[in-house]
């Protein structure tokens, strides 16, 4: 039987968090999107998700470790249990000493009590015998998969985001602290219909890329051109931020390559506390501008930029 345990990496008395942490890993590892054309990363990434869709779930977990279903959800054995569940062992039942009868039982004895006692009453065969019979529960409907493709903004200051569901309807997702390309989200009970209730719905997140903000973390990074009297004179200039324009201050005299920090205009992490966009200052100088190139013409400097390489 195909242990859940093995596959996501884990101990068999691993928390919560170590199973989510484990899973993580192996989805950022195995996901389709990082493995196009290899079939077997696919079929990987499917059994980690399987055994994260069973571990996470208390009761299907108990039911697990108990012997009780495989890691399909399927009962392992008679009456809806595996050989160390609640069900029947061989030999459970032994011959009295002194004591008659056929099979190992003793004669006169009513062992309808006894199936009272294990399963709570019996009920009726076909033929109007007594007969006791304990069936697994009824399974639940089968999990469906969702792709949500998330503009980059919206994952950065955590917008709500709108999906449509394959019975039509449409429902707002809140997307999570800590969110990442590849996360996923699930929905209970919005998955297909079955005898024991709906599956669940497994959303995987895709964060589209930005033109110009790329991310780093929970940093945002951002190249801002500037021109050469702002970096010579400085001056106050507005910046594009994840959540509109800021006005920033340029120190006088600062070169291409020098750094700027924005607080709090990054990603939320996992633990709340928001990232910052760094921002990369370059100087942009125009083409064919004639007054530029007359007053660098006149422009004398004795410092050799160079120095530091040697030359």
């Amino acid at each position: 039987m195909a242990d859940p345990y093995s596959i996501l990496g884990v101990p068999k008395g691993a928390s919560e968090k170590e199973i989510k942490s484990a899973y993580r890993k192996l989805a950022k590892e195995l996901h389709p999107d990082r493995n196009k054309g290899n079939p077997g990363s696919s079929e990987r990434f499917s059994d980690a998700t399987k055994a994260y869709d069973l571990l996470s779930d208390k009761d299907k977990r108990a039911q697990f470790d108990r012997g009780e279903i495989d890691m399909d959800g399927n009962p392992t054995g008679p009456f809806g249990y595996g050989g160390g569940g609640g069900g029947f062992r061989q030999g459970g039942f032994s011959q009295p000493q002194g004591g008659g009868g056929q099979g190992g039982f003793a004669d006169g004895v009513d062992f309808g009590d006894i199936f009272d006692g294990l399963f709570g009453g019996g009920g009726r065969t076909q033929s109007g015998q007594q007969g006791y019979t304990r069936s697994a529960p009824p399974p639940k409907g089968a999990n469906i998969a969702y792709k949500l493709a998330v503009e980059f903004l919206d994952a950065a200051t955590l917008a709500p985001q709108r999906i449509t569901l394959s019975d039509g309807k449409t429902i707002d997702l809140k997307l999570p602290k800590g969110v990442e390309h590849g996360t996923q989200m699930r929905l209970p009970g919005k998955g297909q219909p079955g005898p024991g209730g709906n599956g669940d719905a497994i959303v995987t997140i895709h964060i589209k890329p930005h033109i110009f903000f790329t991310r780093d973390g929970d940093n945002v990074r951002l190249e801002l051109p500037i021109t050469l009297k702002e970096a010579v004179l400085g001056g106050k200039v507005k910046v594009p931020t994840v959540e509109g324009p800021v006005m920033v201050t340029i120190p006088k005299g600062s070169n291409s390559g020098t750094h700027l920090r924005i607080k709090g205009r990054g990603f939320t992490g996992s633990n709340g506390k928001r990232g910052n966009q760094l921002v990369e200052l370059q100087i942009h100088l125009p083409e064919n501008d004639a007054a530029l190139e007359e007053f660098v013409k006149s422009w004398e400097t004795s410092e050799n930029v160079r120095a530091e390489l040697g030359v």
